[in-house]
């Protein structure tokens, strides 16, 4: 009988078609590029077996550089997966092909990431009993919804704002995420995002989990990056 390791397929999913950082994943960062730094984060794992890390890449100079340049195995996208933000099934298109019960998927988007919290995500994952694990990041602050309504319960006893006092709340990091891939086939993910506990959380340092979406955080990573090397 396998085990929840053996069964466990580790997907770095990445693309070239940024429209607001354009080629991100192989523009220079400090010597290296943000796919080639996920991608030696994982070779570097004590715990990830490495026949079981994947790039699943459409185009060519990602390929290349998973496959040929690291030895990594590639799932190829077809166009219409690298081209798609909406569908489950479509994105992850790999997830009835790869032979493999789990999958973690790890962010390339994320230079901060430590290898020690992906290991530590990994060690949760495979020694739980629930077959699901998000992480994300704890935040002890106050929210209104768009009516203007506070939706953070304040505080009993409490007559001014108390970030000490507030109930925490819990923010997706979408760094690292663990499901089971016949969920995928229902256009589901990881569990039931609706009934309290139906995804299990891993809690995550903030900074690790700073997101390259623009150009001026694409500039910052890198400093902060330099900083922390």
């Amino acid at each position: 009988m396998l085990s929840k390791l053996e069964e466990t397929a580790f997907i770095v999913q990445a693309r070239m078609n940024s429209q607001r950082v354009p080629g991100k994943m192989l523009r220079p960062f400090n010597g290296t590029t943000l796919f080639g730094l996920v991608l030696d984060k994982l070779l570097a794992s004590s715990i990830i077996p490495k026949d079981q890390i994947y790039a699943s890449v459409y185009e060519d100079e990602l390929i290349h550089e998973a496959n040929f340049v690291r030895n990594i195995g590639v799932y190829q996208r077809s166009y219409k997966s690298a081209n798609n933000d909406n569908s489950l099934k479509t994105i992850f298109e790999w997830h009835d092909k790869l032979p493999f019960k789990y999958v973690i998927i790890i962010s390339a988007c994320n230079p901060l990431l430590k290898i020690e919290t992906i290991d530590s995500f990994v060690k949760q994952f495979i020694e739980q009993e629930e077959e699901n694990l998000f992480g994300v990041i704890k935040k002890k602050q106050y929210y209104w919804n768009k009516e203007g309504a506070l939706v953070t319960p304040w505080p009993e006893g409490q007559t001014i704002m108390n970030t000490k006092a507030v109930e925490p709340t819990y923010e997706a990091a979408h760094v690292l995420y663990a499901s089971r891939m016949d969920l995928i086939a229902q256009d589901r993910f990881m569990g039931d995002f609706q009934a309290p506990g139906g995804i299990k959380l891993f809690e995550m340092d903030e900074l690790e989990t700073f997101d390259i979406d623009y150009e001026w955080q694409f500039n910052l990573a890198e400093q902060l990056y330099k900083i922390k090397l």
